[in-house]
């Protein structure tokens, strides 16, 4: 089985890769449009700024084919910011589009009422739709610890792209959304031990 990483300088990508490896696969990490269209697994990384993630995509002449690949109905992964790229568009650091591939938007964390921001550890995730289990996280228990690094959360328009939902102190975060052959995950599954390699073996199979 082979994945493609995705690179558009954005970091934490040899975590990812040695997870995806860990997982059993075959990993090809590149930043060339034609590898994107020829993808038979993508993986979409990324820790950073969404408006860093936005530019060095289109740097590298991405854009279209990230969106060609997802029309053509090929398992996706997006993971953290490569979860929020898939909204419309981010409110971080001013209003900056997304691949609008699911309706919504990207919103900060409400630092209030001594909620602590960043959102950094181990939290429960908790299934929001049946979908869950036929999905990537099939393998997850509810109430599953995994890990978030973030200050920033995904706010899908409808909640039918929601899959399942983490609770921080109060605030609804969105821990993984779904559509189609489209999954993200805001936690990070190479960093959440066992049953973050679980995740990205199931969707070795996806």
């Amino acid at each position: 089985m082979k994945v493609t990483v995705v690179d558009y300088g954005l970091g934490n990508l040899h975590s990812v890769v040695k997870a995806v490896r860990s997982a059993g696969a075959d990993v090809l990490l590149t930043s060339q449009p034609d590898d994107v269209r020829s993808a038979e697994r993508l993986i979409l990384p990324g820790v950073g700024a969404f408006a860093d993630g936005v530019r060095g995509i289109r740097e590298r002449a991405l854009w279209e084919p990230l969106l060609a690949y997802i029309a053509g109905g090929r398992p996706f992964l997006g993971i953290c910011v490569g979860m929020q790229l898939l909204l419309d568009e981010s409110e971080e650091f001013g209003r900056h589009p997304g691949l609008g591939v699911i309706p919504g938007k990207v919103a900060a964390i409400p630092a209030e009422n001594g909620l602590k921001v960043p959102h950094i550890g181990w939290n429960r995730i908790y299934p929001v739709k049946e979908e869950w289990a036929s999905s990537v996280l099939a393998p997850l228990a509810a109430g599953s610890m995994v890990y978030f690094v973030h200050s920033f959360t995904a706010v899908p328009s409808d909640d039918v792209h929601r899959l399942v939902d983490a609770d921080y102190c109060g605030q609804r975060i969105s821990a993984a959304v779904h559509k189609e052959n489209v999954w993200g995950c805001q936690f990070h599954p190479e960093k959440s031990g066992e049953l973050g390699l679980a995740v990205l073996r199931r969707f070795l199979v996806s």
